[in-house]
C-alpha cells in the first residue's frame, strides 16, 4: 500500500521500483490510494502500464483527512479481494511511503521473519537517500544507526516500533481491529504498532533489508515533521493504562513505551531549566559574577570550557564514526564533520516538541504533508 497525496514527483520511481521487486513463490500488488491529489500524481500513476498496479481513488469528503483513512481505505479493498480468494491467512500488507525506495531483497527478509507462526508483523530498518547534504546525513545517521540500534535493542525486549515506512503485517493480526486498523492519530503507525502490541502481536525488527526515503531539507518543516511526530506520541499516552495493564507486555517493553510517550511533556520544561542554567553560567563568565555552582572560578574555566564542548559533541561524534563503522557509504571525514552539528539537530527536534505540546493544549490536530524534492533518478 502507497497513500499519496500529490506526489507527482516521487510517485513513478516508488511505485516502479516496488513492481521490480522479487517475490519468490508470492504474487505481489501493488496499491496506490490517490487521496484526492490535486497536481499531475493522477496522470503519472495512469502512465504505468502494469497489470499488478491498482490505483484507489478518493474524492472529498472522505480523501485528505490524514494517513490513517487512506490506509484503513486500502486495506478494506485488500481484506475484500483476499476473502474472495481465500487467501486471508497468506496475505501480508506492507506499506511504503510515496518517496520510498525498498532494497532488492526486503520481500524475501520479510517473508522469511513473517514464516514464523509467532510473528504478526515487521518493521525494516529506514535509510535517507538524499544524504548528500548535511542535514540529509544527520537524518540518515539518526534512521540508519540511532533508530536502528535503538529497534535492535526493542526486538530484543518485545518492544519493536512501526514506522510509516516499511511496515509489513500479516493481513489475519489486522482483521481484528475491524475496518479501521489504522487511526486518524497523527502518528497512525505508532498507534497500530501499540495496539498490536497490546494484542499479544509480536513485532519483529528486520536489519537485513530497508526502505530508503527523502530527507526533509528544509528547517521550519524539519521543525514541523518532528512536532507533528512529538505531538502523534502524545496523543497515544491512552494507551498508557492498556499498556499498564496488559499481561502481554514485558517489564522492560513498558518501560520502552513510557519513555517515548512521555518525553514530549517533559523536553519544555527541561529546555528552560537548560536555558537558564546556559545563561548563568554566560553572564558569570563575563559578566563578572561571583562562582556559583553553575559556574567556574577564574582558575578552572579552561578546563570546565573543555568539559562542557567535549560532552557537548561527543555523542555526534560517536553515532558518526558509528555510521561510518556500520554502513560504510560515506566517508569518515564527512561523518565526523557532520556529527559537529548534532547538537543544533537535537535542539530543532527540542523545538519541535516543545511546538506539540502547545498544540496539544490548544487541541490544534491538524497537519501538513511533508514536502518532496525533485531527484535525479
Amino acid at each position: 500500500m502507497v497513500p499519496a497525496l500529490n506526489e507527482e514527483l516521487v510517485i513513478a520511481g516508488t511505485v516502479r521500483s516496488l513492481l521490480a521487486l522479487e517475490a519468490p513463490g508470492a504474487r505481489l500488488r501493488v496499491l496506490v490510494v490517490d487521496d484526492g491529489s490535486t497536481d499531475g500524481t493522477s496522470a503519472v500513476l495512469a502512465g504505468i502500464d502494469d497489470e499488478r498496479l491498482v490505483v484507489l481513488r478518493r474524492e472529498p469528503p472522505d480523501a485528505r483527512n490524514g494517513k490513517g483513512p487512506a490506509l484503513n481505505a486500502a486495506y478494506r479493498s485488500i481484506r475484500e479481494v483476499a476473502r474472495r480468494e481465500g487467501t486471508v491467512r497468506r496475505t501480508v500488507i506492507g506499506v511504503i511511503d510515496a518517496d520510498g525506495r525498498a532494497s532488492p531483497g526486503i520481500l524475501t527478509e520479510v517473508s522469511r521473519y513473517l514464516a514464523d507462526p509467532a510473528v504478526g508483523a515487521v518493521q525494516c530498518r529506514v535509510r535517507i537517500r538524499n544524504r548528500h547534504t548535511r542535514l540529509g546525513l544527520l537524518q540518515d545517521v539518526e534512521f540508519g544507526c540511532i533508530a536502528d540500534s535503538a529497534q535492535a535493542l526493542r526486538d530484543a525486549i518485545g518492544s519493536v516500533g512501526l514506522g510509516g515506512n516499511g511496515q509489513f503485517t500479516k493481513l489475519s493480526v489486522l482483521m481484528p481491529f475491524g475496518d479501521s486498523p489504522w487511526s486518524s492519530c497523527l502518528v497512525e503507525d505508532v498507534e497500530l504498532g501499540l495496539r498490536l502490541h497490546r494484542a499479544g502481536v509480536r513485532i519483529r525488527y528486520v536489519r537485513q533489508a530497508d526502505v530508503s526515503q527523502q530527507a526533509v531539507v528544509d528547517l521550519r518543516r524539519l521543525v514541523r515533521q518532528r512536532g507533528r511526530w512529538a505531538q502523534g506520541n502524545l496523543q497515544c499516552v491512552r494507551h498508557v493504562p492498556g499498556l499498564l495493564g496488559s499481561p502481554r507486555v514485558s517489564s522492560l517493553g513498558l518501560l520502552d513505551f513510557l519513555h517515548y510517550l512521555i518525553t514530549p511533556w517533559l523536553v519544555p520544561p527541561v529546555s528552560v531549566i537548560a536555558l537558564l542554567l546556559l545563561g548563568l553560567s554566560i553572564y558569570g563568565q563575563f559578566g563578572g559574577l561571583v562562582p556559583t555552582p553553575f559556574v567556574a572560578s577564574a582558575a578552572d574555566r579552561p578546563a570546565s570550557l573543555a568539559v562542557g564542548v567535549t560532552a557537548l559533541l561527543l555523542p555526534g561524534a560517536i553515532w558518526g564514526l558509528a555510521h561510518w563503522l556500520r554502513l560504510r557509504d560515506e566517508p569518515l571525514g564527512r561523518c565526523l564533520l557532520v556529527s559537529l552539528s548534532y547538537p543544533v539537530f537535537l535542539m530543532l527536534g527540542a523545538a519541535g516538541s516543545c511546538q506539540a505540546v502547545a498544540r496539544h493544549l490548544a487541541r490544534r490536530d491538524d497537519w501538513a504533508k511533508t514536502e518532496r524534492v525533485v531527484e535525479g533518478s
